[in-house]
């Protein structure tokens, strides 16, 4: 059994957000599709096939979109949620994952996880493709975040 305490700093959290939104695969076929919409559609400027109007509105969608899953969806996401302001502590057992904190706390038997991802600052636990906890690296101490990661590997099938 493992078991760590923790509290969110923003800047970690936000740039874990970031890493969940970009690794999603529909956001990554989105992203990708804007991204040669923009190279074409600069290739057409450029041989004067389109007008600057027409260059103008795709680069400024292009510039959105990156702005929106960059900064502003993180963000939000950060800001709805009461959770990243708590402090807790994760007991990691054979059997199961329990988060506390002062009001209480809540147990998931490792069958409910579908998918663990590591970021660099975080564990990434997810219960389905949008619903996730999110566990700082940094809350184990020395050897512990190696236990952490067994743990992890060895419980949570993909």
């Amino acid at each position: 059994m493992t078991s760590a305490f923790f509290t969110y700093q923003k800047g970690k959290v936000i740039q874990a957000l970031r890493y969940h939104f970009i690794t999603r695969k529909e956001i990554k076929v989105m992203m990708i599709l804007v991204n040669v919409f923009a190279i074409v559609s600069a290739a057409l400027f450029f041989f004067r096939k389109i007008s600057p109007l027409a260059f103008l509105i795709s680069s400024v969608l292009w510039f959105v979109l990156m702005i929106v899953f960059w900064y502003l969806l993180p963000r939000m996401v950060y800001k709805r949620s009461d959770t990243f302001r708590d402090s807790f502590r994760a007991i990691l057992s054979d059997s199961e994952l329990r988060i506390e904190n002062e009001r209480g706390g809540r147990s998931w038997p490792w069958k409910e996880f579908s998918e663990c991802v590591e970021s660099p600052h975080f564990f990434h636990l997810y219960f389905s493709s949008r619903a996730f906890f999110i566990i700082p690296k940094e809350a184990f101490e020395g050897e512990d975040v190696f236990e952490a990661r067994k743990i992890f590997k060895s419980k949570i099938l993909r």
